[in-house]
């Protein structure tokens, strides 16, 4: 796979997730727990129709426990090491047939954040099933070789991120779609490019957007950010 003529490698290391960038079938929860528990933030949500909840693990229990989930602490020291914190979480709804993209970016670095690769890690947790038709992730495996890319900040439906502006090269043809059923996770190296498209089907998506880091993870962090949650280790 290539990209825009403008990328150059800035690595010949695979990063921390191998050649691919990522890892997938990692069973955060039962399906129905967590179909169940999308159903309710669903009903919670749906008068203001609230697409995005910024770092709902800081105050509500089921998401605190989503990311101490065991099979998802294990995977993620694996990655990085005994010593864990969540860095940022987000909650994200796509409601059916509302125009909502999420463009190319790497969830290492945006105005406020930049990770180290080699002590950070990022997941996704589908709580709903995550399908080709109500927009699934979509990632360029194996572009974490490209590093951090230039970005340009931009705010929409209530998030701020880094837009990866070099990214526009690469085409649907050029990525993997990554659906998941409710329940299961998948973890992705901070550099790794991916994208999400609007919801075309019948009913609310709802995934979890965790980044988790080890100590020394953070190169660059706006000082008004929550602080760290230690999930494992003794290092904070």
């Amino acid at each position: 796979m290539k990209g825009p003529a403008s990328m150059t490698s800035t690595t010949s290391a695979d990063g921390i997730l191998g050649r691919r960038g990522l890892r997938t079938g990692i069973e955060w929860s039962t399906p129905a727990a967590a179909r169940a528990r999308a159903t309710q933030l669903v009903a919670e949500h749906r008068a203001q129709r609230r697409e995005i909840v910024r770092n709902p693990h800081l105050s509500a229990e089921w998401a605190r426990a989503a990311v101490r989930a065991p099979r998802l602490v294990a995977a993620v020291r694996e990655a990085i090491g005994p010593d864990i914190a969540v860095e940022n979480t987000f909650l994200v709804v796509k409601w059916p047939h509302r125009a909502f993209e999420i463009p190319w970016h790497q969830d290492g670095i945006d105005a406020r954040v930049e990770l180290d690769p080699d002590h950070s890690v990022s997941a996704w947790l589908a709580l709903s099933d995550a399908t080709l038709d109500n927009g699934c992730l979509h990632a360029v495996v194996g572009s974490q070789h490209f590093g951090h890319l230039p970005f340009s900040s931009e705010a929409e439906h209530g998030a701020e991120r880094g837009r990866a502006d070099q990214a526009t090269g690469f085409t649907a043809d050029a990525s993997t779609a990554l659906p998941l059923p409710a329940g299961s996770a998948l973890l992705m190296d901070s550099r790794l490019l991916h994208r999400s498209t609007t919801n075309a089907g019948d009913g609310a998506r709802v995934g979890l957007n965790v980044r988790y880091v080890a100590p020394g993870g953070i190169r660059r962090r706006d000082p008004q950010s929550p602080s760290l949650d230690p999930v494992t280790g003794t290092s904070w």
